[in-house]
């Protein structure tokens, strides 16, 4: 079963009451399932190895109304967290991951050179070649040196370690670049990202 997130970017404005406001619903922005964005940002769902920037804070004391009525709606949600825009904008998107992804990249060798073809947290193939066993549940997954790779058949497999940059990626930048406009008109300490998850 896979994790979704939900939440909703806030504002206060300047001329406001003072009070957080929803700006928008971010299943309007974001693909609800992206777990390397949600490891380097919330700790959530981290087989890429991140530092989260803003894990586990809970919900903020002043949650607007809209965020307070969504999340009843949900039966069942956890980690919920939050993080400002004043935050995001001060992230160095080049920091590499803390550790090399728990997940083997695989790329396929063509005409044009290597292709990228996904990752997976288990490939019987990759496994059955090292001689590897499953891992037990909550057993952390293996990890290999960066740039570890290993060639089986036609396919490339790599060790790889990620940036904040790669992890959030363009999927991400429509999300960033309203929290951006919203900054530049309320101050960057006036805009936040407020998310939970199902599983």
């Amino acid at each position: 079963m896979g994790t979704d997130v939900s939440g909703f970017v806030e504002c206060r404005t300047r001329y406001g009451n003072g009070g957080w406001q929803a700006a928008i619903d971010l299943e309007l922005l974001v693909d609800s399932r992206d777990y390397d964005a949600f490891g380097c940002l919330f700790g959530v769902r981290n087989h890429a190895n991140f530092r989260p920037l803003a894990a586990g804070r809970g919900l903020p004391a002043d949650a607007s109304a809209a965020v307070l009525a969504a999340r009843e709606e949900l039966p069942l949600y956890s980690d919920t967290t939050w993080i400002g825009w004043d935050e995001l904008a001060a992230v160095d998107w080049d920091e590499p991951a803390e550790d090399t992804d728990s997940r083997i990249h695989q790329f396929r060798r063509t005409g044009q050179g290597l292709q990228y073809v996904g990752k997976a947290g288990w490939s019987a193939r990759f496994a059955e070649a090292l001689g590897l066993t499953p891992p037990a549940p909550g057993e952390p997954r293996p990890t290999w040196p960066e740039g570890t790779e290993w060639q089986i058949g036609d396919t490339l497999y790599r060790s790889v370690r990620l940036t904040r940059r790669q992890a959030v990626g363009r999927k991400w930048q429509p999300l960033l670049a309203l929290m951006a406009a919203l900054g530049g008109l309320h101050g960057a300490e006036n805009v936040r990202l407020v998310v939970w998850f199902d599983e």
